[in-house]
């Protein structure tokens, strides 16, 4: 089979399209035969030696995607061969086939393709872990959401729209307006630095957000807690493509609450990764949850879609097709 491995930590050029023996199922362990799979910022930052540091290189990549059931292992009874499935987390996705444990799948229903499944399931999970758990949006709460036009930020608004709340959202360049406009934000802001404080005080009759989403730059997390209300919160996504730096807990503001937000530390369960799952499965089927395509690459062409992706210039879910 054909894989995508990173020979050593680096830019996209460390990444290699190999061939590697088929790999066969383990007991408790599921063959899948991989229809798409998500790239995420994630991958980025483990091609950049920031995470999986104690897995050495060679090492493949990638751990979300949708595709067919190809062989069952010893006592796995939930999944048979044919069936469709998804997954949000199974190290080595960027392949034709992949072997995880059965616990990792969640049964994907005959209406929802292969493609919107690799898009919405770890996005779509997170997004929904931010704005029905970390902080539960309620009616007529103001968000406001960095990369409102990304494959987090469209789901995550219009989760919120679905919860009642308005949102502001914010996007680096007008080219990313039509994305985020048709996710549903309320109220558009279009800046790539850290200016975008005294436009939500403005928005907000100068009382500022209820919640902030992402913001992970230096320049975006200061003016992010400018921008909250008094005893705000902050969802924060984590460093992801810059290096993390201490917080000075004495010097946030008017008694804010911060948080490093991961939805798999609360989806600890295979009975609760099936539920958010089905839910938004069910949000897709009734029309009420969208995955906008960011672009679509062969697989033996995932260092383009990285380089698309680390270029912050893309809207939506990035999809390699194996």
């Amino acid at each position: 089979m054909k894989t995508v491995v990173m020979r050593n930590i680096g830019d996209v050029d460390v990444l290699e399209y190999v061939d590697r023996r088929d790999p066969t199922p383990w007991p408790g362990e599921v063959l899948v035969g991989v229809a798409a799979a998500g790239v995420n910022f994630m991958d980025i930052v483990v091609r950049q030696g920031v995470a999986w540091t104690g897995v050495s290189n060679p090492k493949p990549l990638g751990v979300e995607g949708a595709g067919r059931v190809l062989a069952v292992g010893e006592g796995v009874s939930d999944f048979a061969v044919g069936d469709r499935v998804a997954w949000a987390y199974a190290p080595g996705s960027y392949a034709e086939q992949i072997t995880m444990p059965a616990e990792s799948l969640v049964p994907l229903p005959d209406d929802i393709d292969f493609r919107t499944a690799a898009s919405v399931m770890m996005n779509g999970l997170t997004a929904s872990h931010f704005a029905t758990e970390f902080y539960p949006v309620q009616e007529g709460d103001i968000a406001l959401v960095h990369s409102a036009a990304g494959g987090v930020g469209s789901l995550l608004t219009q989760i919120i729209k679905l919860r009642g709340g308005r949102v502001i959202g914010r996007v680096s360049s007008e080219a990313k307006r039509r994305v985020a406009m048709e996710a549903g934000v309320d109220n558009l802001l279009v800046d790539s630095g850290g200016t975008f404080v005294s436009a939500v005080m403005r928005l907000t009759n100068g009382e500022g957000v209820h919640v902030v989403y992402g913001g992970a730059g230096p320049a975006s997390f200061k003016a992010s807690l400018r921008a909250l209300r008094r005893a705000g919160t902050y969802c924060w996504p984590g460093p992801l493509l810059e290096p993390s730096r201490a917080i000075e807990l004495f010097s946030l503001p008017n008694s804010i609450k911060i948080g490093f937000a991961v939805f798999a530390d609360h989806i600890r369960t295979p009975a609760l990764l099936r539920q958010r799952s089905a839910s938004l499965f069910d949000w897709v089927r009734q029309g009420k949850l969208k995955a906008f395509s960011g672009g679509e690459y062969a697989l033996s062409d995932a260092a383009h879609a990285h380089a698309d992706l680390g270029s912050r210039k893309t809207s939506g879910k990035l999809i390699l097709i194996p």
